[in-house]
């Protein structure tokens, strides 16, 4: 089976809205075994839509399109599919009492164009929105069954994981099953070129690599008859790549990094403090959100001046005027006196420079060091990261977790 997707919406093409809700669905299909070549994006114009979905129709067996279904005039996705597909448009009664009943309510006087949202092309399966006005809908002619989604993502993504994947299963013949593995510390050309003897040899299951900020994932996906039958066949898929690149994998469950870290930490009975700089309270957002946290991660500072760091982590002024803020030197302080003062078995200490001002020949900006206390040990490690000052954060952020991970692990 192959898919195509088609985001609906002139604010897409301005760049108003982030087009997450294609990144999303690619995820979707490609765990469940179908194919996407195309993604389109298609202003509210009739005759440009009717051609890209023409064009879809040739070439892929399943349209997904998202967007194009609110009251307004501009809103054209289900008049064009009807045009395409020759079916009139007809009153879904369900979908109308239910429009009706939203505004009721909400105490809210309905405009009568909200009913525009009820009117079906004859034939199709509605799916009926949970989260918002908008019913999306099902049809299919000949080889081609096309999908049709709201845009908003809080209304998409909660209708095609309800609605539309047993849908799907049902027209992809065979049991679908992946797994991915989630790899940190290690490169995807290096990854590629390890395994690369696996992927070249690969038919079923298959196995594909994909760069994440700081990490690699590959994702296993094996087709068959039944369900024991695929998770044994991604079972010793795994185990050949383990035996390569075991030390990198992190998890193969939905978790991420942090994640990971916290739920290490909570399994050792560890606790974190941590202390930054140049990534300014970053790498604390990102412990925050995960479940579990209260357990583990008692307290966080940010020292991004020279008087905060003596301040609140004892970095002594000697060391601050013979080697810099961003030295191995005072990383090595911060944590000292971060563990001293927060009185926790692991540390993380940050100092760098972000950029775009502030470096030098000697220390460049990307340069950043980053401190890990575990097990009475300091380790402090140099790190040259290019981009711009978000990317130099980001990867900051990324290193220090898995140097705690690697630590632990």
């Amino acid at each position: 089976m192959t898919a195509e997707i088609i985001a609906i919406g002139t604010e897409i093409l301005l760049g108003d809205i982030l087009n997450t809700n294609a990144q999303y669905l690619s995820r979707q299909l490609a765990d469940m075994g179908i194919s996407v070549y195309y993604q389109s994006v298609v202003g509210d114009n009739e005759t440009r839509l009717i051609e890209t979905i023409q064009n879809a129709m040739s070439r892929a067996n399943i349209i997904i399109t998202t967007g194009g279904l609110g009251p307004t005039t501009d809103d054209l996705t289900k008049e064009t599919i009807g045009k395409v597909l020759e079916l009139p448009l007809i009153e879904h009664e369900e979908s109308r009492d239910r429009i009706i009943e939203i505004f009721n309510k909400r105490d809210i006087k309905m405009p009568s164009n909200n009913l525009k949202q009820a009117m079906i092309p004859e034939g199709a399966i509605v799916l009926e929105n949970n989260n918002g006005t908008a019913p999306g809908f099902i049809v299919t002619k000949g080889k081609n069954t096309i999908i049709v989604l709201p845009g908003p993502p809080n209304e998409m993504i909660p209708m095609f994981c309800e609605k539309v994947k047993d849908e799907l299963y049902k027209l992809n013949e065979g049991i679908i099953h992946s797994r991915t593995l989630k790899l940190c510390g290690i490169g995807e050309s290096t990854v590629a070129s390890m395994i690369q003897h696996i992927i070249d040899n690969q038919s079923n299951p298959t196995i594909a690599p994909y760069a994440k900020a700081g990490e690699v994932h590959l994702r296993i996906t094996a087709k068959t008859n039944s369900n024991k039958e695929a998770i044994d066949l991604i079972d010793e898929m795994e185990v050949k790549v383990r035996n390569i690149v075991g030390e990198y994998i992190y998890t193969t469950d939905n978790k991420t990094l942090e994640e990971t870290v916290v739920d290490l930490l909570n399994n050792n009975n560890l606790t974190l403090s941590l202390a930054e700089s140049c990534t300014g309270g970053l790498l604390s957002s990102r412990i925050v959100n995960c479940s579990g946290v209260s357990e583990i991660y008692k307290e966080g500072i940010i020292t991004y001046s020279n008087e905060a760091k003596m301040k609140y982590l004892s970095v002594s002024k000697d060391t601050l005027d013979e080697y810099g803020a961003v030295s191995e030197q005072t990383a090595r302080e911060m944590v000292e006196g971060l563990i001293k003062n927060c009185n926790t078995s692991t540390g993380i200490a940050i100092t760098g420079i972000a950029g775009p001002t502030g470096g030098t020949k000697d220390k460049p900006v990307g340069l950043v060091y980053i401190g890990i206390y575990y097990k009475g040990t300091i380790t402090v490690k140099k790190c040259n990261f290019s981009g711009n000052r978000q990317k130099i954060r980001d990867r900051a952020v990324v290193e220090a977790l898995i140097m705690l991970w690697n630590e632990i692990k």
